[in-house]
């Protein structure tokens, strides 16, 4: 369902998915906008509202989100960070790979199912044993 969400957004404001990492409680997403468009602001709300409405109202809902009438399944904050050359594209894209070990869900990159590096790693981007063991990434959230 995210799949077909992530199409349809595309859809209606085109982007390019360099790279994406789905968790189960948050999702890493590099894009690539069109050339003189910077909101990208517009297209991560679009997938997370077209994808939340799909969704049955089962999760747990605190006092103010049920106020607001939000969703409990999306955090509520987001990290945005501009790349700002090759190098930093590289870092960027290690670090979302790189996240499903970072939180325990896997000891190898490769075997997380929900992530980018699979296709990646078919063009040749990646080795197949790329992630692991420890990785030391300066970027991303701190803490």
């Amino acid at each position: 369902m995210l799949r077909t969400v992530v199409r349809q957004a595309k859809d209606r404001h085109p982007f390019h998915l360099d790279g994406w990492v789905v968790l189960p409680e948050h999702m890493h997403i590099i894009l690539t906008l069109p050339l003189g468009d910077d909101d990208f602001v517009k297209r991560i709300r679009l997938i997370k509202n077209l994808f939340s409405r799909r969704l049955p109202r089962t999760e747990h809902r605190s006092q103010a989100r049920q106020k607001r009438n939000e969703r409990g399944i999306w955090q509520q904050r987001y990290w945005e960070h501009t790349i700002r050359d090759d190098r930093d594209y590289a870092a960027h894209m290690d670090y979302l790979h790189y996240n499903p070990v970072k939180h325990g869900y896997v000891t190898r990159v490769k075997n997380w199912p929900y992530s980018s590096f699979h296709n990646l790693m078919g063009l040749q981007v990646y080795p197949a044993d790329w992630g692991g063991c420890v990785i030391d990434l300066e970027v991303g959230e701190r803490g």
